[in-house]
């Protein structure tokens, strides 16, 4: 292991006074563990409803110059605007998303992103990393001041390349991360004995600190395997300037006023397609 990683979390977690008991929970197991879940959080009619969305958008995203973005062989990210999810108010209006957000992020947070990873049959192992450098304030702090909620739209198989995390990683650091979010394969062996599979169905909702290192797995079934992907920040806090986030003057009128309260997007008469910005370059060619 190298003589130059940190990895310690907060002496006390920060919970919130006034929040409920499982949010409490939810918030401990957050800190500790880099993440969480809920399952059944949604019906398989809404999750059915999100794969046929995705499969819209990332047809359209395929189809036009920067629509899509590589994250290693044949494995795809793609941003989207709000209203090309149908079920977009019922996930952030969830109980356990808005109070999950209020507590890790205080009551103010915003919605910065919204997008979904597809790993295509054939897709490889991604090598171990974080999707962003570590901000300040948790390197120096020890607080999250971001949280990346996951939706799947398949019921994921061993064989479909599952999700594969580290848990407690969110607070490692090292200056020999390459470009502060891959960790050198000198601490791979960390990883691997750490590393859990998850394999969520239709309807579960997970949440993750980006931070806890990462990857996807090598797909080999013959289906590809589409995550929702929610993104929100405290107040402040890095990251909104890499996406593009926009709703139309029609749709932002329809939104109920809580969902505009956390949703800090330009309001547009045309709205155009996102060219895809949050390119990870040490992704594309997939494992070293």
């Amino acid at each position: 292991m190298s003589e130059t990683l940190t990895s310690e979390g907060p002496a006390i977690i920060p919970v919130p006074d006034g929040v409920d008991d499982e949010t409490a929970d939810q918030v401990s197991a957050l800190y500790r563990e880099g993440i969480v879940a809920k399952r059944d959080a949604f019906s398989r009619a809404w999750a059915s409803q999100l794969a046929e969305d995705i499969d819209v958008a990332f047809a359209e995203a395929l189809a036009r110059p920067n629509g899509a973005v590589g994250r290693g062989p044949k494995r795809y990210y793609v941003e989207i605007h709000p209203e090309q999810m149908r079920g977009f108010v019922e996930l952030v209006e969830h109980p356990w998303v808005r109070s999950l957000c209020a507590a890790v992020l205080g009551p103010n947070y915003q919605i910065v992103e919204l997008g979904f990873d597809v790993p295509l049959a054939g897709a490889q192992n991604q090598p171990w990393h974080r999707d962003f450098p570590m901000p300040e304030e948790t390197r120096r702090d020890k607080r999250l001041s971001s949280l990346a909620f996951n939706a799947t739209a398949v019921d994921t198989a061993e064989d479909m390349g599952p999700f594969e995390i580290a848990p407690g990683t969110q607070w490692d650091w090292s200056e020999e991360f390459d470009h502060d979010m891959f960790p050198p394969r000198s601490l791979y062996p960390r990883y691997e004995a750490r590393a859990v599979r998850k394999f969520p169905k239709m309807g579960d909702l997970s949440a993750r600190s980006a931070l806890t290192i990462h990857r996807g797995t090598q797909n080999l079934s013959s289906n590809a395997r589409p995550v929702l992907v929610l993104g929100v920040i405290a107040p402040g806090a890095a990251g909104a300037e890499k996406h593009d986030l926009a709703v139309s003057r029609p749709y932002w009128e329809r939104l109920p006023q809580r969902v505009r309260d956390h949703l800090d997007c330009p309001v547009v008469d045309v709205l155009e397609p996102i060219r895809q910005k949050h390119t990870i370059e040490g992704l594309m060619m997939g494992e070293p």
